[in-house]
């Protein structure tokens, strides 16, 4: 390892991975204010599988390597979907026009 590549590692910012989020949203999940949401919602208890699945993978993440908890971590985030379109200028001028262009008309 030459010293750049070691003075890159030594500057590469480290995740710190916690699972108390997982945590508490399974904890939560458990409690009567949730589950009666989710009865009044869809009819049915939540079995919090979800949870409890969350909170296996954030567990497991934890058993290895920094290096390999680092690239799990942005393979997932590149691989999920943005909530959000993302637009040029452009696009976003015409599609505000599209939507909004009738209030700049005058009467």
């Amino acid at each position: 390892m030459s010293f750049s590549e070691k003075e890159e590692v030594a500057t590469t910012p480290r995740r710190k991975l916690s699972c108390t989020k997982d945590f508490d949203a399974l904890w939560f999940c458990y409690s009567p204010v949730h589950q009666m949401q989710q009865y009044y919602r869809l009819g049915s208890l939540d079995n919090c599988s979800q949870k409890w699945n969350a909170l296996f993978a954030c567990l497991n993440l934890k058993t290895k390597r920094p290096a390999e908890v680092e690239e799990i971590l942005e393979t997932r985030e590149k691989s999920s979907d943005h909530i959000w379109s993302f637009r040029s200028p452009e696009e976003a001028a015409s599609h505000w026009q599209e939507l909004f262009g009738h209030l700049d008309e005058t009467e």
